[in-house]
């Protein structure tokens, strides 16, 4: 079996001044549709992770996030059936702007200790523990 393909994705823990965190849901027609995850997405070529966290954030929500307000958490690292997935989760407490679905994409501010009721693509589902840990539930 030939070695997977690895697939470098960033996302963020947008969380509010509720401790409350952001997840967005998958819109009808992409892979995974209906899935809820924490935002972010590809890197373009050449560049950092936190600049395409930046630049995702600014287009999928409208919202602007400063580098210095993004804290790396943890990673996950996931095989699929056509790719490996290797996603950084950084934290974000601060950002300008009103969160909004530019995508078309549902989107839901969840209590740390409800996270799990909303499904998730399997990558995603290590990195609550980490959350729950960080936000004291």
């Amino acid at each position: 079996m030939p070695p997977l393909e690895l697939t470098l994705v960033v996302a963020v823990a947008l969380i509010d001044a509720d401790n409350r965190i952001l997840l967005a849901q998958r819109p009808e027609g992409k892979q995974l549709a209906g899935l809820w995850e924490f935002p972010g997405g590809k890197l373009e070529t050449g560049e950092r992770p936190e600049d395409a966290l930046i630049r995702e954030l600014r287009e999928e929500l409208g919202i602007t996030v400063k580098e210095a307000c993004l804290a790396p958490l943890t990673f996950a690292s996931h095989a699929y059936e056509t790719f490996h997935l290797l996603m950084p989760l950084y934290v974000c407490r601060r950002w300008e702007g009103f969160v909004q679905p530019l995508e078309g994409q549902g989107l839901a501010w969840v209590k740390p200790q409800d996270l799990r009721s909303y499904p998730m693509p399997k990558a995603d589902e290590p990195l609550i523990p980490y959350l729950v840990d960080l936000l004291g539930f």
